[in-house]
């Protein structure tokens, strides 16, 4: 039952897609605040930088896409891409982390975060295509 009563907590049918939607948008800034870090330092880090924030960006920028889905399979294709943009994130965020040019502590949690990410695209990903995902 949908409730026109202006409360702003989802119906549980909707909540994790709802969740990423701030959750992705929270970490893009948390990335936007790394590139502007990230883009004073000389060498790789610079290079780096632009692939992070555009990979970082892209993820709630498609999970925002995804919310006007014209149908279920546009939305199982906007989150898909939000999926494999959060991956691409996270795989730049490690290497960035293993290559020791950037403290481990600051990208620990962004690494973590885009881990968590990437699993509550994936759930939301497979709940859509058995049908269970609810559109707005």
């Amino acid at each position: 039952m949908k409730s026109d009563g202006g409360s702003s907590e989802p119906s549980g049918s909707d909540r994790p897609s709802r969740d990423i939607v701030s959750r992705s948008y929270a970490f893009a800034l948390r990335i936007i605040k790394l590139s502007v870090f990230l883009d004073e330092k000389p060498g790789v880090n610079r290079v780096l930088m632009p692939q992070i924030l555009r990979a970082g960006t892209s993820v709630p920028s498609n999970v925002e896409e995804a919310q006007a889905a014209q149908s279920k399979a546009d939305f199982i294709s906007k989150m898909s891409i939000s999926l494999k943009e959060a991956r691409e994130t996270n795989l730049r965020l490690r290497l960035l982390s293993d290559s020791g040019l950037v403290g481990d502590q600051q990208l620990q949690a962004l690494i973590q975060e885009s881990d968590e990410i990437m699993r509550i695209l994936g759930a939301i990903i497979v709940s859509a295509k058995r049908g269970g995902a609810k559109r707005p």
